[in-house]
């Protein structure tokens, strides 16, 4: 039987999210590709135990987490009913509804019938009564904004969401949900963007501006870039490595040599600061706090506990913040 470490709260720093009362830990976990059935069991369980354990008190998934599908929500509430019942109220559990779930023309996007069947759908995968969070995963072009706002609004008046957020959402489309949902009387809580060093469209495209205006708390999903800024790729590429696999979210000729030398002078600042290049990343991501949280996979305890590290220093110096953005920036 599972107990959870009685220190958990003492390094973990928490962030409240927006102007709600909501706080979330710097390091989230997220459950896109460590748990499904190709994964053992025993090592998912191993994982979420040690994230706890470490203070990351946020869980994200979203309905097509896997692979395949729906698999990565089971994984949690089987972990959730071995380990974690007594800590239900300790935990911020979230999901997400917006990509393709089922055939059909109800299996995907933002109509009213898709969400609140993918919620009822998601939360009997998680044996749970409610989510924390409850996210639209993308904008849809043909369903009325109105629409996907009020379904989100919805949730939360059944009881089977606290709070709400979106996903991959421009700046102009967050404003207008905010204000949608504002007069519905369930504010947005929180957006989930696309973030790194690597990757700057939500400070170029003026998200991050948007979100301090609004008030909305913000988490940033991809904060490694798909693993570019892990260190794999300080000499190439690894065959057994994502981009060996020209994965759709990450090919080998993104990994150019062009690429591999930057990736190299951040390793150098990494190291100046006693940090791994993963740990620099995501106290990058963090630095000024700005982002609420920054979310991390992982496929073994110890990988996380080299992500979890990084809180231990989220602080740059300007010299610092000019030295990265010129090796990243060219």
């Amino acid at each position: 039987m599972y107990t959870a470490h009685p220190d958990r709260y003492a390094q973990m720093p928490y962030r409240r999210t927006g102007r709600s009362g909501l706080k979330l830990p710097a390091l989230s976990l997220g459950l896109w590709h460590n748990f499904g059935p190709d994964r053992p069991v025993e090592t998912q369980r191993a994982i979420l135990r040690r994230a706890f354990d470490l203070g990351v008190t946020h869980f994200d998934l979203a309905n097509n987490y896997g692979p395949p599908p729906g698999s990565a929500e089971s994984a949690l509430g089987a972990a959730l009913k071995a380990d974690f019942a007594p800590y239900r109220d300790e935990l911020v559990i979230s999901t997400k509804a917006g990509y393709l779930m089922w055939p059909g023309p109800y299996g995907e996007w933002g109509s009213r019938k898709y969400l609140l069947s993918s919620l009822d759908q998601s939360l009997e995968r998680m044996g749970l009564d409610y989510v924390d969070i409850f996210y639209s995963h993308r904008p849809d072009p043909q369903t009325p904004l109105e629409e996907t706002m009020g379904a989100l609004h919805t949730a939360v008046q059944q009881g089977k969401a606290l709070y709400v957020g979106v996903s991959n959402y421009s700046p102009e489309q967050t404003r207008e949900a905010a204000r949608i949902l504002a007069e519905l009387g369930t504010p947005l809580l929180i957006h989930q963007p696309r973030y790194s060093m690597l990757d700057r469209r939500p400070e170029a495209g003026g998200l991050l501006d948007a979100l301090d205006e609004l008030q909305v708390g913000s988490i940033a999903y991809s904060p490694l870039e798909q693993g570019l800024l892990t260190g794999r790729y300080l000499n190439g590429i690894p065959e057994d490595s994502r981009a060996a696999s020209d994965s759709p979210f990450l090919n080998s000729d993104a990994v150019t040599e062009e690429l591999v030398g930057r990736l190299r002078a951040l390793n150098e600042i990494a190291g100046s600061r006693s940090q791994t290049l993963a740990q620099l990343a995501l106290a990058w991501v963090l630095r000024e706090g700005r982002v609420t949280s920054a979310l991390v996979g992982a496929s073994s305890p110890r990988q996380l506990e080299d992500s979890v590290a990084a809180v231990a220093n989220l602080d740059f110096d300007s010299d610092e913040l000019a030295r990265i953005d010129k090796i990243v920036q060219g």
